[in-house]
């Protein structure tokens, strides 16, 4: 089934790159092809950081340098570290390894593009939002909401870390589509695709948070067979985040009728290639990743299947984004930049 899975994954990733050779510059747009790429690259990156934060989460290494930080367990190299503060200390390296891209991400975009150019927005929002990924990774450690807490506090904080990590990837992305010449979005003259999108991202936004907090609970109560967690799903003194694991699929059904409304919608209100490719992919992500859903509950959440069951949500993300961007664009081109396909030489 693994292997069935990871077919899945990269056919749909592949279609999600090759369909990109049918480019079309919008008229006007100034365009980057170096930074596009390096801007591709610094969004790759960290969805590899994201994986191994997950990675982190699943295996309880959170407290893996104690309540220290920047330190490790008081020490700026821990001797003698066990497995879990290693995998503790390499997400701490590759993050800050992360934000030392951003930030060349945000300056370069500011020497490589004019003023008023939506890069230097996208790359302006990157840099914020790295920043405060920093700060509410900082702040899991020093109030201990790691390992096997369950407290209020660490839901409430896995939740906000969740809304900016998305934040971060969706402000990257943007990077990617207007550095590659992709047009602005107008959102004054486009209030009923303006909407949908909203609606779309907002809810993507509700359905990761949900399983953000649903991947939490499979690692604090994990269930020994699936009866057994169907029983503590429904038991009265189940913790809430048990309990996650019925709603969570719920809302995701909810949200996949939304989708196929909002795609099918927005692509006759504008009839573009992009948008009606990027609905094609925003579809097609939803349903694998709806059956890894599936998966995961039957084979009781292990930690390869939670991360790549993260990564699809992550890719389901970035579509939606890149769905409303074409959406929202001011012009009615064909708006899918070159530096979707960095492997373009230019």
């Amino acid at each position: 089934m693994r292997v069935s899975l990871t077919r899945m994954l990269f056919r749909t990733l592949d279609d999600l790159r090759l369909f990109t050779h049918r480019v079309l510059e919008a008229p006007g747009m100034q365009t980057n092809k170096r930074f596009a790429r390096y801007a591709w690259a610094v969004l790759a990156y960290n969805l590899l950081v994201i994986l191994w934060g997950a990675f982190v989460r699943a295996t309880g290494s959170g407290a893996g340098c104690g309540s220290h930080w920047p330190l490790c367990n008081g020490e700026v190299v821990p001797q003698a570290p066990e497995v879990e503060t290693l995998i503790e200390l390499a997400h701490r390296l590759t993050s800050g390894l992360a934000g030392v891209f951003v930030v060349i991400l945000f300056i370069w975009a500011f020497r490589a593009f004019r003023k008023g150019h939506p890069v230097r927005r996208a790359a302006t929002l990157s840099l914020i939002f790295i920043i405060t990924e920093g700060l509410v990774g900082a702040g899991l450690v020093l109030f201990e909401w790691v390992a096997d807490d369950a407290s209020l506090g660490r839901v409430l904080s896995m939740a906000v870390h969740l809304v900016n990590t998305m934040l971060l990837l969706a402000s990257l992305t943007l990077t990617v589509w207007w550095a590659g010449g992709g047009p602005d979005i107008d959102l004054r003259r486009r209030g009923e695709a303006r909407w949908l999108v909203g609606i779309a991202l907002l809810g993507m936004l509700a359905l990761s948070s949900a399983g953000a907090l649903t991947a939490l609970g499979d690692t604090l109560f994990r269930p020994d067979t699936l009866a057994e967690g169907f029983r503590q799903d429904f038991s009265a003194a189940a913790h809430f985040l048990e309990r996650l694991r019925i709603g969570h699929p719920l809302l995701a059904i909810l949200f996949g009728v939304y989708l196929l409304f909002v795609t099918r919608h927005l692509a006759s209100l504008r009839p573009s290639p992009a948008v009606k490719h990027f609905a094609r992919i925003v579809l097609t992500l939803f349903v694998v990743q709806f059956l890894a859903g599936l998966l995961n509950v039957f084979l009781l959440a292990p930690v390869w299947m939670q991360l790549a069951h993260l990564l699809l949500a992550d890719f389901l993300w970035i579509s939606i984004v890149l769905l409303g961007a074409s959406g929202l664009a001011v012009t009615a081109a064909e708006p899918v930049p070159e530096a979707l396909h960095p492997q373009r030489s230019g």
